[in-house]
């Protein structure tokens, strides 16, 4: 009883814990827009920070399941929802910093903008796929899309490509942080082709002609 009461606070500690060191980046962005040390172009720093923990929170997001299968750690599983969620609270700081600091709330140009500039509208497919994906992440909603939620949720993957995109249209001259974060996609994505086609040769089994 007291080991497990130990686990359960321990669990606790580790939730505060993920939560704290998240929203650490967005009080660091904050605390310097406050100070005004964001540099000589404030409006484009926080929107390319932004735009990076946004992509590092997708990536921490989909890094979950394979660490839950090598380390047999059931309990990693709920951190898949957590992380992609704060992904969606960077996206939304991000977009937010477009409309806010680089269009200055010039709505009429919004839509001219996503449509005739490709990063923006390759940025802006994959922010309502975020959008989307947070939406439908409760348990009611699971409950409600049944086996289409799976599917709906695979969309994550779209959604880290497009941003990966996003981010080197952006960056264009220094593509550092591009390739740093697509080597870390990519064996992610394959880990899920393989497993996806791994299912499906053991479903059908040594004798199937499938």
């Amino acid at each position: 009883m007291r080991a497990s009461m130990g686990g359960q606070r321990l669990f606790t500690v580790i939730n505060w814990l993920v939560h704290l060191v998240s929203l650490l980046p967005f009080a660091s962005l904050l605390s310097a827009a406050l100070r005004n040390t964001l540099g000589p172009d404030p409006a484009d720093t926080l929107a390319i920070e932004t735009g990076l923990w946004t992509l590092r929170f997708l990536l921490l997001s989909l890094a979950i399941s394979p660490l839950r299968d090598i380390t047999g750690w059931a309990k990693l599983t709920p951190y898949r929802r957590t992380f992609g969620l704060y992904g969606l609270f960077y996206a939304c700081i991000h977009f937010l910093t477009y409309i806010a600091f680089l269009l200055q709330f010039r709505w009429t140009e919004i839509s001219g903008d996503i449509l005739e500039r490709p990063y923006i509208t390759v940025g802006f497919i994959a922010y309502l796929i975020l959008v989307v994906l947070g939406g439908t992440s409760t348990k009611a909603m699971m409950r409600r899309l049944g086996r289409r939620w799976k599917q709906l949720h695979k969309l994550v993957y779209a959604a880290n490509i497009l941003a990966l995109i996003h981010l080197i249209w952006i960056l264009r001259t220094d593509l550092t942080d591009a390739v740093i974060y697509g080597s870390i996609l990519l064996p992610l994505l394959v880990y899920r082709i393989y497993r996806h086609f791994a299912g499906k040769k053991s479903k059908a089994g040594p004798l199937s002609m499938r």
